[in-house]
Order: C-alpha cells, then sequence, then structure tokens
C-alpha cells in the first residue's frame, strides 16, 4: 500500500485509452442520475443526505490526499501545490456550500465547478495512469467536483438569475486579478493557468498569445457563464416536472 501511495512512478497516461473512457462513462452515469433522479433524492432524506456528506468526504479528502502524497514524495511546491487553480477553488466552495446551504456559494460552485471540472475530464493534466494514486486523484475529484455543483443546485432550491450570473463572474475575474498579479508573480507560479497554457492539450491553446490569450480567456469565461445560466434553465424544467409527478 505504501509502495502504491508513495511513488512517483507509473505509466503514463493515455488519453481516451480504457481507463480514461472507463471514468468518463462512470461520470455520465453519476451525472444522469442527479438529473433524472431529483424526485428520489427529494423524497428520500436517508438517500439526500448519504450522497450530500459522501460528495463532501470525497472532496476533502481528495485536497488532504493530495496534499499528502506530494508531501510524502518530496515534490510539494508552493507554486504547484497549493489549491488555488479553478477546480480546487471550486473543491473548497462546493464542500463549504455542501454544509451550509449557502445561496452564493452555490451559485459560484455551479457556475465555476460544473464545466471546468468536466473539461479536466474530457483533457486530464495527468501523468499518470491507472492504478497509480494520482490517477484515481484526479479523477475522482474532479468528478465530484462537478457532481456536487449540479447536486447542490438540485436540492439546494436555487433559483439562477442573470444578475447572479453576472455576480459570479465579476468575483471570478476578481479571483483572477489577484491569482495574476499578485500569486503568480510573488510564487512564479502559473495558477488558473494565466501565466502559460496547460500541457495537456486544452481549448485554452486557441485563445492566442499575449493581451489577446487574456481578452479572449475572459470572453470565453463569459460564453461559459451564459451556457451555464441557460443549462439552469433547462435544471429548472427538470426539477418543475419532477416535482409535479
Amino acid at each position: 500500500m505504501r509502495g502504491w501511495f508513495v511513488s512517483i512512478e507509473g505509466d503514463p497516461f493515455i488519453a481516451f485509452g480504457s481507463s480514461h473512457l472507463f471514468m468518463l462513462l462512470i461520470y455520465l452515469i453519476g451525472l444522469l442520475f442527479l438529473l433524472t433522479g431529483y424526485n428520489v433524492l427529494q423524497k428520500n432524506s436517508v438517500l439526500f443526505n448519504m450522497i450530500r456528506w459522501i460528495l463532501f468526504s470525497l472532496l476533502v479528502l481528495s485536497e488532504l490526499a493530495y496534499q499528502t502524497w506530494t508531501i510524502a514524495n518530496g515534490v510539494w511546491s508552493v507554486n504547484e501545490h497549493l489549491p488555488l487553480h479553478l477546480c480546487g477553488i471550486a473543491s473548497i466552495i462546493a464542500a463549504i456550500a455542501l454544509i451550509n446551504y449557502n445561496r452564493r456559494l452555490i451559485i459560484t460552485a455551479y457556475f465555476i465547478g460544473f464545466i471546468p471540472a468536466l473539461l479536466a475530464l474530457i483533457t486530464p493534466e495527468l501523468p499518470y495512469d491507472f492504478p497509480h494514486f494520482r490517477y484515481w486523484k484526479f479523477f475522482i475529484h474532479h468528478i465530484v467536483i462537478s457532481w456536487a455543483s449540479i447536486f447542490l443546485v438540485f436540492t439546494g432550491s436555487i433559483k439562477i438569475t442573470f444578475k447572479s450570473m453576472l455576480g459570479a463572474y465579476f468575483l471570478l475575474i476578481l479571483y483572477a486579478i489577484f491569482i495574476g498579479f499578485v500569486i503568480n508573480p510573488v510564487f512564479d507560479a502559473n495558477y488558473l493557468y494565466l501565466a502559460n497554457t496547460p500541457s495537456a492539450s486544452t481549448p485554452l491553446d486557441l485563445l492566442g498569445s499575449g493581451s489577446w490569450y487574456y481578452v479572449n480567456l475572459c470572453l470565453l469565461g463569459f460564453v461559459v457563464f451564459i451556457l451555464l445560466l441557460g443549462f439552469s434553465r433547462v435544471l429548472d424544467t427538470i426539477k418543475s416536472f419532477k416535482d409535479s409527478l
């Protein structure tokens, strides 16, 4: 067990190989359950609380396990391993929201957690394949981030509006400014991929370079937020339909 956990060696990850497709299938099955089983969660408080605390536990344990792994293997560094990337912050916000069901936290977790985690699952920046610890941590963590954002919206009776979308967007912009002008320069880091794009091939590679990269990044973020607002309308329709049954 120690050899499996304390190791920086393993087979290289193969995008869209069998281990990757398996995790994407698991993600889709869970997402479909959340989208179609809303009425089951609404009527069964035991199942609701069980899923709620499983999601919370996996979010917390995934981050703690990753930090422990980097320290145990002597690779931890302040410029790479703080949970300051979008999915890291989304994970923290979602975990807190699962405790207190704060409306603003739920909306923020939805907008910054659902799509970024999904994109990460499709285009993983991952050095190791199954059965390495990093493989399990990456997929479990990002799957749960995306699931939790949907779970919170469904079970939190949250009405997402254009105004609340703008609030979440400008909060993200402020956070990006703080990371880009304070954290990244001080620690020579690349949090939020504001210094350069990820090593894996991602949609960020299409955004150009220099100032245009940041302009296009802001525009892409806004488009994604608009799409998520539209998707929230679909979620409202599903919720209304399930409630009427």
